[in-house]
């Protein structure tokens, strides 16, 4: 039950995490608009804590996945 509650916490906030990075262009971003900004320079200091924190949540996320299907695998 808490992994699965923990899972649910990892997608949410994942989520939130991947829509808050600023767009590298060519894709979605450019169609509504954010293409118009130029980056001068190279990425700030919030946008790579930014980038850890996203990919420490989606190492939990994965971890939470895996978690639960090996629970599955063993009760069934």
């Amino acid at each position: 039950m808490g992994f699965s509650i923990a899972l649910i916490v990892f997608s949410l906030l994942l989520m939130l995490l991947v829509l808050m990075h600023k767009g590298k262009g060519g894709g979605l971003s450019d169609m509504f608009g954010g293409g118009m900004q130029s980056s001068v320079g190279g990425s700030s200091v919030a946008e790579r804590n930014l980038d850890r924190i996203t990919l420490v949540v989606g190492l939990l996320w994965f971890a939470c996945i895996v978690v639960l299907g090996i629970m599955m695998k063993v009760n069934n």
